[in-house]
């Protein structure tokens, strides 16, 4: 990758970090009509940061043309953006660190109006016998940590032998805190794409995918053990890294969401994870399916039967392979509630009616919210 060598710097940098210039201008790359990352040149770049530093409040053009240079320059030293020569022309693509600190931006947003938050790792059903205490006591097993219950073993020890000095401790008195069992978990966001995420004049896709860049800067952070991968479904289905979500665009037409959750079976049967689930996020009832002999068999109007069946035949198959399916539903068509019910009810998963201003809030509240616990 060639390096791009920018001219003569003599200004200031306007008072402005890195990380200020990546948070000014996340919302123009992702709102704007660029391709994507991968696909900005140079010149667009300079022109978004130039609106990005008007809307701050810099509004001397000879000051932003004289700063321009320095503060990509800035952005490139500091890792957030890479460049490289092609065709006669300066692209720019965001790094990792750059989508990882624009998922940041975005995860501040959507959990502003939830008040704090201080996950760690997600809690189970079950109980184990770690350092911090959250629940009773329990008889020492062998392969439990010592996590002494001084007041249980004690108690144990005086009702069999009485109230004496010395006192007989067996083994048989150990009880040990409990505390909840904490375990990994592998997720595919299932994203859908298909015509309808755009129809009407509302773009429904546009806060999905922020939701995405913020889910991987939330694993990245606050889950290190998890893993995160996306799959799109529209009359097939496909992976893309999460590093091209900006770029990725609504199309083709219809919902295979039998072909999403094959694929993301695939994905989750490679994962070594205790805890296994699929974030689903769509506004249409199945629509399309893979025929045996690959053809794609489409049907947009109301619940066809054959698509609804195969489909949920799939999803049967997630119940026995233990993988729970969160659902968000962007519209409320009856339809589509119909078959989002079949699929609550047989995973055992949540369902969220929502819309495109708060999918980010609903979605971020049920994954920190993951909180179940039964003490025996």
């Amino acid at each position: 990758m060639k390096r791009i060598r920018y001219g003569p710097y003599e200004d200031d940098d306007l008072g402005l970090s890195a990380e200020d210039l990546m948070e000014m201008l996340g919302d123009l790359l992702l709102d704007s009509g660029f391709d994507g990352f991968s696909e900005v040149t140079l010149d667009q770049l300079r022109e978004a940061l130039r609106r990005a530093l008007e809307g701050r409040g810099v509004q001397d053009p000879a000051r932003i043309e004289q700063a321009l240079d320095g503060l990509l320059a800035k952005l490139e030293e500091e890792g957030y953006i890479s460049t490289e020569e092609r065709r006669e022309q300066v692209r720019v693509q965001v790094t990792d660190k750059g989508v990882d600190l624009l998922g940041f931006k975005t995860l501040k947003d959507l959990l502003g109006a939830l008040g704090r938050a201080s996950p760690g790792a997600h809690d189970t059903r079950h109980a184990s016998t770690g350092i911090e205490s959250a629940g009773g006591s329990k008889q020492w097993e062998f392969g439990d940590a010592l996590n002494l219950d001084a007041t249980a073993t004690l108690f144990s020890a005086i009702q069999r032998e009485g109230l004496q000095v010395p006192l007989n401790l067996e083994e048989r008195d150990l009880h040990v805190h409990q505390s909840d069992y904490q375990s990994s978990c592998a997720t595919v966001l299932l994203l859908d794409c298909s015509h309808s995420m755009i129809l009407y004049g509302e773009d429904r896709f546009t806060p999905a995918k922020r939701v995405a860049l913020a889910l991987a800067h939330l694993i990245r952070t606050q889950y290190p053990g998890d893993s995160l991968r996306l799959v799109l479904f529209h009359d097939t289905a496909e992976e893309v890294r999460l590093g091209d979500l900006a770029r990725l665009q609504v199309g083709p037409y219809y919902t295979n969401t039998r072909d999403g959750l094959i694929l993301a079976q695939k994905i989750l049967a490679g994962e070594r994870k205790e805890m296994k689930q699929i974030v689903m996020i769509t506004d249409g009832k199945p629509s399309a399916l893979t025929l045996e002999d690959g053809r794609i068999y489409k049907n947009p109007m109301g619940l066809d039967p054959l698509v609804i069946s195969r489909t949920l035949e799939e999803v049967g198959r997630c119940k026995r392979a233990g993988i729970v399916i969160n659902t968000f539903m962007l519209a409320r068509d009856y339809a589509l509630v119909q078959f989002v019910q079949r699929v609550t009810e047989m995973c055992r998963g949540k369902a969220y009616f929502t819309t495109p201003d708060n999918l980010g809030a609903y979605l971020m509240m049920d994954f920190l919210a993951r909180k179940t616990r039964t003490i025996h």
